[in-house]
């Protein structure tokens, strides 16, 4: 028979989808709970200090949920983001994550991530949020990241950058203008030209 203290950490699963002991701390319920609702088979510990009901969907982007607990102001971008859009053919390794430029390392133990940094505009726009496992993730929109993949292309590979174009325009993710748009604010647009009109006539 479970008790007052296992039952509201189980209501606050179920709400939250994923829950870290902050989250337990914070409603002055000691992590304990969660721990013993591991050993009963309830719980599944899916990250240091997070926690997800045992009969939850856990889906292919559980890791972005992760991150979007564990680093809030964190925004997937590059080929993750892509990889979510269904966008070409790229699988990363380890979960690329953008940083407002100044902000403090995170400290993840897990997922593996790769971290790069931006300011300004190239940071703040083109920002989707979509609720993953009952976590809100921040993700930059197919534009966006089209944009983001030229002006990394030195860590990604332009071939990714240029696969990313071709397949968002294909696939009719985005419009020609919208890659446009961020590209300026990316200051990537003469870099990204050339390919650009050459795929218009494709």
């Amino acid at each position: 028979m479970r008790n007052s203290r296992e039952q509201s950490v189980i209501e606050l699963a179920k709400q939250m989808g994923t829950i870290r002991i902050k989250d337990l701390l914070e409603r002055n319920i000691h992590p304990e709970y969660a721990r013993r609702l591991v050993s009963k088979g309830l719980f599944i510990r899916s990250g240091r200090g997070l926690y997800v009901l045992a009969d939850s969907e856990i889906t292919e982007f559980h890791n972005f949920a992760i991150i979007g607990k564990r680093v809030p102001k964190g925004v997937i971008c590059l080929t993750s983001a892509l990889r979510y859009h269904n966008i070409g053919t790229q699988l990363p390794r380890k979960v690329w994550l953008a940083l407002r430029r100044g902000s403090a390392q995170p400290h993840l133990s897990y997922p593996p991530v790769s971290i790069v940094r931006l300011s300004g505009d190239c940071f703040s726009e083109g920002v989707e949020e979509r609720q993953i496992e009952g976590v809100t993730v921040k993700i930059f929109s197919p534009a966006k990241t089209v944009a983001d993949c030229f002006k990394f292309r030195n860590r990604i590979g332009l071939e990714a950058a240029i696969e990313a174009a071709r397949e968002c325009l294909h696939g009719k993710k985005a419009t020609s203008d919208e890659i446009y748009y961020y590209a300026k604010i990316c200051r990537v647009w003469n870099v990204m030209r050339p390919y650009m009109e050459a795929l218009s006539f494709c």
